[in-house]
């Protein structure tokens, strides 16, 4: 145990038996961040007209892309340019989320770009340039996090994850930055842009807290400044968006018809004024129009009412429980969001477990590491096909298989692709002469049922909890809800319990809503906390209450040793800018670090910080260097957390001097 930490553990929390926070401050309280000073709520207003313009980027497993609002022009979100490249039957308003590192592991490219480069080069040089892709999926499944885990590229090579993720933001700033330039006619400071990053709602506080580091690497905003960056959480963009709805954008299963007449080359609404002409009206239009009134799908809904968003992607699917307060239309979580690694991976996942019975485990594993990229060429081959998955398909699905694989395969095993399919035993799949395997419809529905089948139990058990009673939408937003199949399960299981609805360019959905969360964080009001958080701290002794061991007897005074002082209890209701307050006394007058270490829980109620599912999960570091030190022998540090926004915020204050410490609250490196 360390000086800094013995002495932490020691400090005495003076207020043990005060209880976690009920409704401290108005909710209506302005979000304080925490380099600001505390004064009033004002403080934010002058922050917030620095920018120009918001720009938000949807980093996603498969796909990622930008969009951007000038803060003058809220009602107007463009969406990035067209990319270069693109794959047959598959739109390219995003770009997929690969990156590609040279042999001397420098930037080299993103996108279609890294893809068709790492396509084309020579097998034998491929071999030593690095491939990522996928990858975000690795801040949801590593458990113990840090700014040192690696990811690995595809032909095994390890790299950190902090590099691979800064590399990406810094190509999305630097193409959003020349994007508005050239716009503008002017080069486009840094300094002008609020940046908005989406994650998971269901991802830990440790991978937010990566993504925000990844993000000051890639040169986006500063710890000095961390304002400039906001991260949103994935399905509540979705539901930010889908107020705003007019019933020509989106697609009722329900009626299953197309809603109002609603034709698909019309994307801006009717009824506009003269001025938005200059929008063009074809498909090709990057400039989404949000009109300022609340969409048409709210006039069906009153005060109170309830609705379910599931952002079903490539890695995964999350969903929240909003309910709507009108007038303004703000938005409160009426349950802690919930998901899994329910993606659309898992049905790539499935494919590639099908190849391995056909062709054997030994033969893929070596087939990846030694023809990385043509690997990488059968997968999308399969992507494409994948798409074409539909409840009604009659017709076989091709894919084609590269001829690397093919005449790699012969060579590894001494005889042909087709003779592996005759002898193994899945029917459902054949040969065809081109080159193709042939799946059958059913074949394919089968490699997506496991995956649906999680969504659908997921959803169901949301729908048994009594906070989620009555809900009169369900949203199916995301990648993966463009799948029929899918829509067809989401349909056919809760149709009856309420309105299923999928937004026109459903891909999209996350991306603007998280533009319109950038121009105004405040519009969701209240959340849930994921889970129950604390600290250790020392309480007197109490006979009969506290077991005999925990009993430390110092300088004549009985104290209980590890007791959980809780802030929050998972699926606590917290308002936006509510506090709890803590105050915190170092053990010596000469100590200048306080390091407290914060425990979580995903049970409510939590008595002592060596329970079993209680885990240290970060530290609140508060510097009371630079302070002054002719203060009282005991000082006082009052600490004040924030639970309500997307990351979790910590103020810190000297009682004797009102003058802000600084406090950092850390998940990553502790």
């Amino acid at each position: 145990m360390s000086e800094t930490e013995s002495s932490a553990a020691d400090a005495v929390s003076t207020s043990a038996y005060s209880s976690p926070a009920k409704s401290l401050g108005d909710p209506g309280i302005t979000p304080l961040s925490p380099s600001h000073i505390v004064k009033d709520s004002d403080a934010d207003v002058a922050v917030e007209q620095l920018f120009l313009v918001v720009v938000a980027i949807d980093f996603g497993t498969t796909s990622s892309g930008y969009a951007y609002s000038f803060t003058k022009e809220p009602e107007c979100i463009h969406v990035m340019r067209r990319w270069e490249g693109g794959d047959p039957g598959v739109s390219t308003q995003k770009t997929p989320t690969t990156i590609l590192l040279t042999p001397e592991r420098k930037f080299h490219s993103f996108g279609y770009a890294a893809r068709d480069f790492y396509h084309d080069l020579d097998p034998n040089e491929s071999k030593h340039w690095l491939y990522f892709e996928k990858f975000k999926m690795k801040l949801h499944t590593t458990g113990n996090l840090t700014m040192e885990t690696d990811l690995t590229a595809a032909n095994g090579k390890k790299v950190k994850a902090l590099e691979i993720f800064a590399y990406a933001l810094q190509f999305f700033k630097e193409q959003a930055l020349k994007e508005l330039s050239d716009q503008a006619g002017s080069d486009f400071e840094n300094s002008e842009v609020r940046w908005v990053i989406t994650v998971p709602a269901i991802w830990k506080q440790p991978a937010k807290q990566f993504m925000r580091q990844a993000a000051y690497k890639a040169g986006m905003a500063t710890p000095e400044n961390p304002e400039q960056l906001i991260i949103a959480l994935e399905p509540e963009a979705a539901s930010i968006y889908c107020r705003k709805l007019r019933l020509h954008q989106m697609i009722d299963l329900s009626s299953r018809a197309p809603v109002n007449g609603y034709s698909p080359s019309d994307t801006t609404g009717t009824g506009f004024t003269q001025a938005k002409e200059h929008v063009r009206r074809n498909r090709q239009s990057r400039t989404f129009l949000v009109e300022n009134v609340i969409g048409e799908i709210w006039s069906e809904l009153e005060e109170g009412d309830r609705y379910i968003v599931v952002d079903s992607g490539g890695g995964t699917v999350d969903m929240t429980v909003h309910q709507i307060r009108l007038p303004e239309g703000h938005l409160k979580e009426l349950y802690k969001a919930t998901g899994g690694p329910y993606g659309s991976l898992g049905v790539d996942y499935e494919f590639e477990k099908l190849l391995c019975k056909i062709f054997g485990e030994d033969f893929i594993e070596q087939f990846k590491i030694k023809r990385p990229a043509a690997w990488v060429d059968l997968m999308i081959a399969f992507e494409s096909r994948k798409r074409a998955a539909a409840p009604d398909r009659t017709n076989p699905l091709n894919i084609t298989l590269p001829f690397s694989f093919i005449d790699y395969y012969k060579k590894f095993r001494g005889h042909s692709v087709e003779h592996a399919l005759r002898k193994s035993n899945v029917d459902f799949v054949k040969w065809s002469s081109q080159g193709m395997l042939r799946m059958s419809p059913d074949a394919m529905n089968a490699l997506f049922k496991p995956t649906i089948d999680q969504i659908v139990q997921h959803l169901s058990d949301v729908f048994d909890k009594p906070e989620v009673t009555s809900v009169k939408f369900l949203f199916l937003v995301g990648g993966f809800a463009e799948s029929p199949l899918l829509q067809q399960a989401v349909q056919s299981a809760f149709g009856s319990r309420c309105r299923v609805i999928i937004p026109q360019d459903v891909g999209l959905t996350i991306l603007k809503g998280a533009v319109l969360f950038g121009l105004d964080p405040a519009v969701i009001k209240v959340r849930r906390s994921p889970l129950t958080y604390g600290v250790g701290v020392l309480n007197r002794f109490v006979e009969g209450k506290h077991p005999p061991e925990k009993l430390l007897i110092k300088d004549g005074t009985r104290w209980c040793t590890d007791v959980f002082d809780k802030f929050i209890s998972a699926d606590q209701s917290v308002a936006l800018g509510e506090t709890v307050t803590r105050s915190y006394t170092p053990a010596k007058p000469s100590q200048l670090v306080i390091v407290i270490n914060i425990y979580s829980s995903e049970q409510e109620n939590v008595s002592f910080i060596t329970e079993s599912g209680v885990k240290k999960c970060g530290t609140l570091r508060l510097d009371l260097t630079g302070t002054d030190a002719s203060v009282p022998n005991r000082r006082e540090i009052k600490t004040l957390m924030q639970f309500g926004d997307t990351e979790i915020k910590a103020i810190a204050i000297d009682v004797a001097t009102s003058k802000s410490v600084k406090v950092g609250i850390d998940f990553l490196n502790y």
